[in-house]
């Protein structure tokens, strides 16, 4: 009657909602003493799995649902463990029933998700599988949040019957060291099992296709009439709207490129530059995105690097940033082509093509034939705050998996709309800003810089923005100007690409009440490497690793604590394009073997996992035989003067090989008052900078990071000339700090 049962149910639910199951070997290889762990995204979670396991396992679930009316029915037909996370008998009782060789299943969140993510873990199933020697078996549900059993439908897109996927994943054991205390015991193996889940919340997206690709099905799974960008012109496109207008672009792109060929875009955040993005990984062209505030021989350098023919552009745009001079250094290397010579050459004929083609992009996409997932998909180049910069080639699964490592972290749902004003030829631009929202069905609302301190916060109040990706110094400048309101409807706040200052967290939480979310991550890393999440968060640190990324510490010498962090895991880069190396991707590679990319950080990872960034290696400097981190210095000077922005050089020195110079913005530092912080937090003597410069403003790339580079050419200029002054655009520095508050008075 039992086998009956299940195989009506499981047949209405592949007729509903198309189940599409995977992995079912797994459970054979699990045993008999089984703990059966899913993700919880609806009410038919429970049905669905009691409908295609092979046997009828014992369900444990929630006192409070058991007790509800509406389940009483469903109920009849299984065998349940009503359990209390909170009750010691309770999990005491499971244990013993496991310990039989039973199979049990159990949902380690306890409710379903409001999120569309996984909800926090409570420390039971973990316990329950250590003290019952249980074998785990992992299985990923997917789809069933979107359907109208989920607890999701205010806040997010419902399908009367949306496609669900099942994947059960190879059971695991939790293993634990020996000798620990059960305290500790409990707390590793809830970590372990929050390891597990967030794995298992990994793999149910699959990243081994194209862009384009998942793009198309996620315009499938959200509706192609929902809007997915605006920009500051106020224009709004769904993704039919923006297939129809990528698919007329790159009629006309087609005839000047081949396929595979390396095209430039040099534009700013608005929808153009989503669409001809997107115009291009439809042709199967490689982009690459070129930082128009990086000056024009790092411009015609990057061109080089990555052979790059053609670059797409605009005159507005070109005249509106005075990149006229620009443009007439770079005609002579590449072929400048202006979108608006390309809107002029398009006629009724190629819009009714892209009308039809845009009702079905991915049937005529497939038609040109789908790329490898593992070949280039952007070509994206190092800020330059250390050197020459470098192509850094990333491909489809690359950027894909970074999607799914980040999604089990910050949930992009079709009620979001993400600011992004971060530029998209910045890695955290494009990948968070940009194309993970657009994958997980969020409206992007593009803004062409970040540098507009008191306009951007009104734009994140009249957007109704709930996601805002930043770095520190961005943040900081906005909290300046922003009304205390102004960030009320934000649900996420995250920083990265540079240190984020303790005062900076402070200030947000007390003008705004919002706790802003520090991450971590390379270009190279696609770009995110950990995060802290509302879930899994240590203040300090930049979070935990991403599900399947590797770590290790490679010693430096000087350094006692940490070293240089080095990662591997799918969503590292291909490899660099290197100017003269004739388009030759180097592989990243360590004594480790190759896939291994060391960041250049130093970095200290604790007993849980959480990892700590202590500086740049280069942003170390060596004094008397002594690694000094000039971060260090740096939170020194934020300590001693919290509301004003600091960076530390160093420069060669006679007598210990470097010294360090503080640039400060604040015109009444002086090093007394260094001093006496540096005693009050116990620095030694090694970190107080030799002298101290004041600047009217630090320079700043157009990601957001301070230019070092730029920071380090005017502070050697200045001692060479010993005049104490430093000439640079925008009037940076204007002369040595003095040592005391006496000093400052005889100057004056």
């Amino acid at each position: 009657m039992i086998k009956i049962i299940k195989f009506l149910v499981r047949c209405l639910l592949v007729l509903l909602y198309r189940v599409e199951v995977t992995g079912i070997e797994n459970y054979h290889k699990a045993g008999k003493r089984t703990l059966i762990v899913a993700n919880h995204t609806s009410l038919l979670d429970g049905i669905i799995l009691y409908a295609w396991l092979p046997e009828t396992p014992t369900f444990a679930i929630n006192t409070d649902i058991a007790s509800k009316k509406s389940f009483h029915f469903f109920l009849r037909f299984v065998d349940l463990f009503e359990m209390d996370h909170t009750s010691p008998l309770s999990l005491k009782s499971m244990i013993k029933f496991i310990k039989e060789d039973n199979k049990a299943v159990i949902f380690p969140e306890g409710r379903i998700t409001v999120t569309g993510t996984l909800m926090k873990i409570y420390e039971g199933p973990a316990l329950i599988a250590d003290k019952a020697d249980a074998t785990i078996l992992p299985i990923a549900i997917d789809g069933a949040q979107l359907s109208p059993f989920s607890y999701i439908k205010d806040r997010g897109h419902i399908k009367r019957f949306p496609k669900i996927s099942v994947k059960i994943l190879p059971p695991e054991k939790i293993q634990l060291p020996n000798g620990i205390s059960s305290h500790d015991r409990r707390k590793i193996a809830a970590s372990k099992l929050q390891q597990l889940m967030f794995n298992l919340q990994f793999s149910t997206f699959s990243y081994d296709k194209t862009l384009f690709t998942a793009i198309c099905e996620a315009a499938s799974k959200y509706g192609n009439k929902l809007i997915i960008l605006e920009d500051i012109n106020n224009i709004e496109l769904t993704y039919k709207q923006l297939f129809t207008r990528l698919i007329i672009l790159a009629n006309k792109i087609e005839k000047n490129t081949v396929s595979g060929e390396h095209v430039g875009v040099l534009l700013p955040n608005v929808n153009a530059i989503g669409v001809i993005f997107l115009a291009l990984q439809y042709l199967g062209r490689v982009p690459a995105m070129l930082n128009f505030s990086a000056g024009t021989q790092n411009i015609i350098k990057a061109c080089e690097t990555a052979n790059i023919k053609t670059v797409y552009t605009s005159r507005a745009f070109i005249d509106k940033a005075n990149l006229g001079e620009l443009i007439t250094d770079l005609q002579f290397h590449v072929n400048i082509t202006y979108l608006e010579d390309l809107r002029d050459q398009i006629s009724l004929m190629d819009k009714v093509t892209g009308l039809i083609k845009g009702r079905n992009p991915l049937k005529y996409y497939r038609r040109r034939g789908i790329p490898d997932s593992h070949s280039p998909m952007v070509i994206l180049f190092t800020s330059g705050s250390e050197g020459v910069p470098k192509g850094v080639v990333l491909s489809h699964q690359n950027i894909l998996s970074n999607f799914a490592q980040v999604r089990i972290h910050i949930g992009f749902k079709p009620s979001d709309i993400v600011f992004t004003c971060l530029p998209l030829f910045h890695s955290f631009g494009l990948n968070a800003g940009f194309i993970m929202p657009l994958l997980g069905g969020s409206k992007v609302y593009l803004y062409p810089t970040p540098l507009h301190y008191r306009v951007i916060p009104q734009l994140v109040y009249e957007k109704n923005a709930t996601i805002f990706f930043g770095t520190n110094t961005f943040f900081k400048g906005y909290a300046k100007h922003a009304h205390p309101y102004d960030f009320n409807n934000l649900r996420y706040v995250v920083a990265g690409a540079e240190k984020l200052r303790e005062d900076t967290k402070q200030l947000y939480m007390e003008k705004f009440g919002i706790r802003i979310l520090e991450g971590y991550g390379v270009t190279e890393t696609s770009p995110v490497i950990s995060v802290n999440t509302p879930i899994v968060s240590r203040s300090g640190s930049v979070g935990l690793a991403m599900p399947y990324v590797k770590t290790y510490l490679e010693p430096v010498e000087g350094i006692e604590q940490g070293g240089r962090l080095v990662v591997k895991g799918p969503n590292i880069m291909m490899g660099y394009l290197l100017h003269d190396s004739d388009g030759k991707i180097i592989p990243p590679i360590t004594e480790r073997g190759e896939g291994w990319h060391d960041t250049g950080d130093i970095a200290d990872i604790d007993e849980e996992g959480y990892i700590s960034i202590l500086g740049r290696a280069k942003r170390f400097a060596k004094l008397g035989g002594e690694m000094v981190s000039l971060t260090a210095v740096e939170e020194l000077a934020t300590y001693t003067w919290p509301d004003s922005s600091h960076a530390a050089v160093s420069i060669p020195d006679e007598k210990k090989g470097e010294k360090i110079i503080l640039v400060t913005d604040n015109h009444d530092a002086n090093k007394k008052q260094i001093q006496e912080a540096a005693r009050n937090l116990k620095y030694g003597e090694i970190y107080i900078p030799r002298k101290i410069v004041l600047a009217e403003e630090l320079p700043v790339l157009g990601t957001g990071k301070i230019d070092y580079i730029q920071l380090s050419t005017m502070v050697m200029q200045a001692e060479q000339e010993g005049s104490g002054l430093i000439q640079k655009i925008g009037n940076l520095v204007k002369k040595s700090a003095p040592e005391s508050s006496e000093e400052l008075s005889s100057q004056e």
